[in-house]
């Protein structure tokens, strides 16, 4: 999905240094100089060992963590803070239990001055209703199954009209058929250039699923991470995982991994 004249990076990280103490008193360095950028448009995945520090990227990326040095850049200006514009969705759907499904949604709202009361609620039906949940806007998450919740979480990522969707390992916990539809829910949304978002950056440990769904893949070595290689995925949308050329993608990746 891309679109003449927005080739720009909608995100760049500069030169991001970050570390942390264990209680032993290790200093523990988790990114060292670390550079990449993000152009509009593009659905870019992050694949890395596990400890890397993908996690802790993509809080970067949101803004939730300031590196000890370095800058992120948000549409071309530093990122000092999280901002509606960039929406992140988690391995866990974190949803509130006190809350019905439409107020989990809404939540995402609370700072949209601009929007009444009645505004909110419509839109958060409006995407309640793209993720198929449109009977259970009063339910409360104990009812809801695995799938559901997560797509709570996606319509409640998604409800600010984001540029900037982050996920990070956000099919991890669901079972393997309700991570297929949640999987192409994603990319439609992505394809359909009148809703949101514009750009998504995925972190995964499942290389199919980073092939199938992203133009560029991103991969980290162990930490302190560093950029390992890129891999510019070339392949028709909708994607089958069965033919040699997938594969070999699957490959290249697995290769720069080990």
């Amino acid at each position: 999905m891309s679109e003449p004249g927005i080739r720009e990076p909608i995100l760049e990280l500069r030169d991001i240094v970050f570390g942390y103490k264990l209680r032993s008193g290790e200093n523990v360095k988790i990114f060292d100089g670390l550079s990449m950028s993000v152009k509009y448009a593009e659905f870019v995945g992050i694949a890395g060992p596990s400890g890397c520090g993908k996690s802790t990227l993509i809080r970067i990326m949101a803004g939730l963590i300031k590196p000890e040095k370095g800058e992120v850049f948000f549409r071309g200006k530093p990122l000092q803070k999280p901002t509606s514009r960039i929406a992140i969705m988690f391995q866990s759907p974190a949803l509130f239990p006190w809350y019905t499904v439409l107020e989990n949604v809404m939540l995402a709202l609370i700072h949209e001055k601009n929007l009444s009361g009645n505004d909110k609620i419509e839109r958060a039906k409006a995407f309640l209703d793209m993720v198929g949940l449109t009977a259970f806007e009063s339910a409360y998450p104990a009812e809801l199954s695995g799938g559901m919740k997560a797509r709570v979480a996606l319509a409640r990522a998604l409800v600010s009209h984001p540029d900037l969707l982050l996920m990070d390992e956000p099919f991890s916990h669901l079972d393997p058929l309700t991570a297929i539809s949640l999987r192409r829910e994603v990319e439609s949304l992505w394809l359909n250039q009148s809703m949101p978002p514009s750009t998504v950056v995925m972190v995964s440990h499942d290389i199919e699923e980073l092939v199938e769904l992203c133009d560029r893949i991103i991969v980290l070595t162990k930490r302190p991470a560093k950029i390992a290689g890129v891999v510019e995925v070339d392949l028709e949308r909708p994607r089958s995982r069965r033919s040699p050329e997938f594969y070999s993608y699957v490959d290249e990746v697995y290769t720069l991994l080990s």
